[in-house]
C-alpha cells in the first residue's frame, strides 16, 4: 500500500472571511461551495499493466534467449517493478477536494482523503455565507494532502502541477 503523506490544514471563517492556511476568500464573493473528487482509473492502469506485460513477454523471451540464466533474473525483476508499479497505482486514495467560485474563478482551497471532512467544510462555509458577520468557525482539515496533479484532457496534457495540501495548483 503506498503511504500517502498528510497534513493538516486550518480553515477558518472569521470577521466575514473564510481563510485556508494564507489564501483569504471574502465570504461575500463566493457564489458557489462544492467538492471535487478524484479517482484512479483502475481499468485504465489494467490495461496499461497488460500491455506492458504482453510487450516485455515478447521482448522478455529475447532477452531470456540470449542471457539464459541471467536473462529469467532479468526478466522477473522487470515483471515484478511492473508489478510493483500497478500496486503502487490501484493503491493510491480517492481524493476529495472543496472548490471555491469567486467572481467567476473556480479555486480548489483544500483536499483530503477524508470525504467527511470536505463535507463538513462545504456545510460549514455556506452557513457562514449566509450569515456572514456572526460566524465564526475553525476547522482543521486532518487528511489533508500534498502532491503533483497532472490533468489530460483529450490527446494533449496541460502538464504536471504541485499542490501543497491548500490553494490552487502552481504549474511546474
Amino acid at each position: 500500500m503506498v503511504a500517502t503523506s498528510h497534513s493538516t490544514v486550518q480553515v477558518r471563517v472569521n470577521e466575514g472571511v473564510l481563510w485556508v492556511t494564507g489564501e483569504a476568500y471574502p465570504l461575500r464573493n463566493i457564489s458557489h461551495v462544492g467538492q471535487r473528487r478524484l479517482e484512479v482509473d483502475k481499468g485504465a492502469a489494467w490495461k496499461k499493466f497488460i500491455l506492458r506485460t504482453l510487450i516485455w513477454l515478447v521482448f522478455g523471451s529475447f532477452v531470456i534467449a540470449g542471457m539464459g540464466t541471467p536473462g529469467v533474473l532479468v526478466w522477473l525483476a522487470v515483471e515484478a517493478l511492473l508489478v510493483w508499479r500497478l500496486v503502487t497505482t490501484l493503491s493510491k486514495p480517492t481524493l476529495y477536494g472543496l472548490v471555491l467560485n469567486t467572481s467567476g474563478t473556480q479555486r480548489d482551497a483544500v483536499w483530503s482523503t477524508d470525504a467527511n471532512e470536505i463535507d463538513h467544510l462545504v456545510i460549514e462555509i455556506t452557513k457562514a455565507i449566509g450569515h456572514p458577520d456572526i460566524a465564526q468557525v475553525t476547522y482543521n482539515v486532518q487528511h489533508a494532502v500534498q502532491g503533483d496533479l497532472i490533468q489530460q484532457y483529450g490527446a494533449g496534457s496541460v502538464g504536471k502541477a504541485t499542490h501543497n495540501g491548500s490553494g490552487n495548483i502552481v504549474a511546474s
